[in-house]
């Protein structure tokens, strides 16, 4: 019997193998949910027979276990975008407010890396520039692993963070914004075509703290598109010409996903608008301070527990977006904070 076609090309094989690999950790993971739905109803008989109350903590953590499960497979058969299975490009950009709005920058960075971590993706840094006494101004990374675009763009939007400010000598309140852009890495040849007069391309020495990935060089390169003002960067490559290459795709995909947008409005009679770093415009609040709030302004998804979603463990938030995204972004489920 002879092997299908497409294990003739490497990089469909490649795909065929992420998918085959998939389909086996869903069965993997459907067969655990089994074992586990089992478990508590053993334990739930048991308590019943023998009026044993002591087991309650322990059903109670077996069924969170369940229930985090259940969510996380009920919201990967939500993943049906063209683009969802990719990897994907984040880029963080702090807005007014100086040492605190990078400070902040960086604290949403972390988050975004250790949640990647925790879901078994790598992280590579594509450009990064320092905040002048701290934090980072703006940083461009790419999160690598299976459907890491289809949760990563829930998080595409302002960010808003409210706490009493560590660089305040006088301990006010201080409120402080950033924006993230995200895009798949998509590695197909696009369609797209760019005309030389539309960009100009700069290049500049690599900075920031990207590692010893970065060639401290004049190597990297900024590309603007002109017409539409379009900005992208790449500097961890390890040759100009390696940096452009990967800046033109991004160029491409952003080029791409424009037009998909602006077909879609059109289609709907609606106009996007581009809107400020700044107030009114954030898709999630971080409260910290008088009381401790992380909500989701689309979904109306929130909780107390902010140390625990800057540790990374943002999942509710993204699952929720994929289901509001499901249901066609009904209006009216998020709510005004202070």
């Amino acid at each position: 019997m002879e092997a299908p076609d497409f294990w003739d090309n490497p990089e469909t094989s490649q795909k065929k193998m992420k998918e085959l690999k998939s389909m086996k950790d869903d069965v993997e993971t459907y067969a655990s949910l089994k074992t586990q739905f089992e478990d508590i109803e053993t334990l739930i008989e048991m308590g019943y027979e023998e009026n044993d109350a002591s087991l309650i903590p322990e059903i109670e953590e077996t069924l969170n276990e369940f229930v985090q499960t259940y969510d996380g497979i009920r919201a990967k058969t939500l993943l049906s975008g063209e683009y969802d299975s990719d990897n994907a490009i984040v880029s963080l950009h702090a807005g007014a407010g100086g040492t605190e709005s990078c400070d902040w920058a960086a604290m949403l960075y972390r988050m975004f890396t250790r949640w990647a971590a925790d879901k078994g993706y790598t992280v590579e840094v594509l450009d990064s520039l320092d905040g002048e006494e701290a934090g980072i101004k703006s940083v461009t990374f790419q999160v690598n692993g299976e459907n890491a675009y289809g949760y990563m763009k829930s998080e595409k939007g302002v960010h808003r963070l409210v706490r009493i400010s560590p660089f305040n000598a006088a301990g006010k309140r201080q409120t402080s914004f950033v924006s993230c852009d995200v895009m798949p890495d998509i590695e197909e040849d696009l369609d797209i075509e760019i005309n030389d007069d539309d960009i100009r391309i700069d290049t500049y020495r690599s900075s920031g703290a990207g590692g010893q990935h970065i060639n401290k060089t004049s190597s990297a390169i900024r590309i603007t598109h002109l017409p539409t003002g379009i900005v992208v960067q790449c500097q961890n490559e390890r040759s100009q010409f390696q940096n452009k290459d990967k800046a033109m795709q991004m160029l491409k995909a952003k080029l791409y996903l424009l037009k998909q947008q602006e077909n879609a409005e059109k289609a709907a009679g609606i106009r996007g608008e581009v809107t400020e770093i700044g107030w009114g415009n954030q898709i999630r609040s971080y409260v910290m301070q008088p009381y401790t709030m992380v909500k989701d302004h689309r979904t109306g998804v929130e909780t107390g527990n902010v140390d625990s979603v800057l540790d990374g463990r943002i999942d509710l938030f993204m699952n929720g977006y994929l289901k509001w995204l499901s249901l066609g972004c009904p209006k009216g489920l998020g709510g005004d904070d202070e």
